[in-house]
């Protein structure tokens, strides 16, 4: 069915999308590269144990979306701990932050352009079947589902966060947006992404 994700047999997903779906994915997966920011370095060394310890930043992004995908990893947002509390959590945050993200921008990274590649690869595709309305039937394999399903979460997150949604009460006021608002295409994405990433979801399901 266009539009939702469906299991394949012997593992992985399939989904009908048309071009201007297609278009629309590949536009926002190339913006989140940008956000994310490049690769290593190509003089970076070529020593993989020099790699493997190489320190990240320490402190949180400044862009409000690069922090919801790169939240600290300790402390309660909700909560409001006593100073010298809050002290330590930055502290442990910041040690914990600067030996994982420059991992977690890479798997990130790698999710991101695995959509790109499968995208590119329908234009390309001689055997992808027709969805008979000018796009393709783009099918995955389980690993390629997985990394589909964390490129379409940090979508919907760094979406969410520019629409400045926290909780469920704001996506339910998101289907009461009149059609003048300049949100609107915004909150069709993200409504339409959480489509997508809930019907893979369930594929990934035993």
């Amino acid at each position: 069915m266009p539009g939702q994700f469906e299991a394949l047999p012997g593992g992985g997903a399939a989904v009908a999308l048309d071009d201007v779906e297609i278009s629309i994915i590949r536009s926002l997966a190339v913006q989140l590269l940008e956000l994310i920011g490049p690769g290593p370095a190509e003089d970076a060394s070529d020593d993989p144990l020099a790699e493997l310890f190489a320190e990240g930043p320490s402190e949180p992004p400044s862009d409000p979306v690069l922090r919801r995908l790169f939240p600290d990893a300790y402390g309660d947002p909700e909560g409001s701990p006593r100073p010298a509390e809050a002290e330590e959590e930055r502290a442990h945050s910041a040690e914990f932050r600067r030996y994982t993200e420059n991992d977690l921008r890479a798997g990130k990274r790698e999710n991101a352009l695995a959509v790109i590649r499968a995208l590119d690869a329908l234009a390309s595709d001689s055997d992808s079947a027709s969805s008979g309305d000018g796009g393709a039937v783009l099918k995955l394999s389980e690993a390629e589902s997985r990394q589909w399903l964390g490129a379409l979460n940090d979508l919907r997150l760094a979406i969410g966060s520019r629409l400045e949604i926290t909780d469920e009460d704001d996506t339910d006021l998101l289907y009461r947006l009149p059609d003048e608002d300049p949100r609107k295409p915004m909150v069709m994405a993200y409504l339409w992404l959480g489509g997508l990433q809930e019907t893979l979801v369930t594929t990934l399901l035993p």
